[in-house]
């Protein structure tokens, strides 16, 4: 049996938790990452209320579908961040709170502390999610930067999200860090730097998906190779990248997603210039054997038409590895 093929609910929080999860078996889905955003994941009434968790799975097992995993990106991103008015808009109102920057950090803490042992009343092993940085913005800056501010920035992540971690440990639960750009990781140099930081706590790991690699002109596949111990989870998302150059260059000129400017965009799964194949195969090579998750995203393309064609596609990509070397009928005894 291969990989279950499940949909990240994150683009979908505007339809409420049984419509996406019918349509998800509609499009073809063995299953659902929830987001906890919208009404498809709620981590208070998971620990307040004791109906709670089995009125989800009873919704999840009348579609038949299965759950290996939520997220909560958008709390995730406040623990690090530096904090301002565009916070307010991504968290919820408790975490909010009055908005002080270091309370709303210290909340959103709590807040993914809480989402662990949610997870673990849920059932489920796997939190997926952001960190934020406070160093994001020093990326590509003038004046240059003093390499005490990025150890600074290391330092600020691994003292915040070590006790977290603590707690997902006490919890049976593995937080899966989706590298991406504006995360205290965002590459495989940033990402080892990471794990150096948090002294390879056992349960901090990676939820591995490469279009957030390919249009920076990162190794896919390396990352893999190199982490592949540390992958708790993979999205499946494609993105594509222009082979000449554009008014928008990497950085996006400030550009919306879509526009004809710009130098990369996602793309809906086999349309962008992601080697599917080669990811398939290096993840079968590390042994990993969870979901493949498709977080669709397409601004050119109806959502319901890119999410249905995309399970089909990774479904059809997908197989396991080999369980005898193809020439074992030729060996002489």
């Amino acid at each position: 049996m291969t990989r279950p093929v499940t949909l990240f609910t994150g683009q979908w929080a505007d339809l409420n938790f049984e419509t996406i999860c019918g349509k998800a078996k509609q499009f073809g889905y063995d299953g659902v990452e929830l987001a906890c955003w919208g009404d498809h994941f709620e981590v208070t009434k998971a620990l307040e209320d004791e109906a709670y968790c089995k009125g989800r799975w009873d919704v999840l097992n009348k579609h038949g579908l299965k759950c290996f995993a939520i997220s909560n990106h958008l709390v995730g991103q406040a623990v690090c961040d530096n904090i301002d008015n565009r916070h307010k808009s991504i968290i919820p109102p408790h975490v909010w709170g009055d908005g002080n920057p270091e309370g709303v950090k210290q909340r959103a803490a709590e807040e993914m502390k809480r989402t662990a042992r949610a997870a673990a009343r849920f059932g489920v092993k796997i939190v997926n999610g952001f960190t934020g940085s406070s160093i994001w913005p020093l990326l590509y800056s003038f004046p240059p930067v003093d390499p005490k501010a990025i150890a600074a920035g290391f330092q600020d992540f691994a003292d915040r999200w070590t006790p977290i971690m603590d707690v997902f440990a006490e919890s049976g639960v593995r937080f899966g860090l989706e590298v991406h750009p504006t995360e205290i990781a965002f590459d495989i140099s940033s990402a080892g730097r990471a794990l150096d930081a948090i002294k390879g706590h056992k349960s901090f790991g990676f939820n591995f998906d490469p279009s957030h690699f390919g249009y920076q002109g990162v190794d896919y596949i390396a990352f893999i190779r190199k982490f592949g111990d540390r992958i708790v989870h993979c999205h499946m998302k494609d993105v594509w990248w222009s082979d000449v150059p554009t008014r928008a260059g990497v950085f996006g000129g400030h550009l919306d997603f879509g526009h004809a400017d710009r130098f990369w965009d996602f793309r809906s799964l086999g349309r962008g210039k992601i080697k599917f194949e080669e990811v398939i195969r290096a993840l079968n090579a590390v042994g990993y054997e969870g979901p493949l998750s498709v977080e669709w995203e397409d601004a050119k393309m109806d959502r319901e038409h890119g999410a249905a064609e995309a399970a089909g596609f990774v479904k059809r990509l997908d197989f396991k590895p080999s369980a005898v070397a193809f020439d074992a009928a030729f060996a002489r005894e």
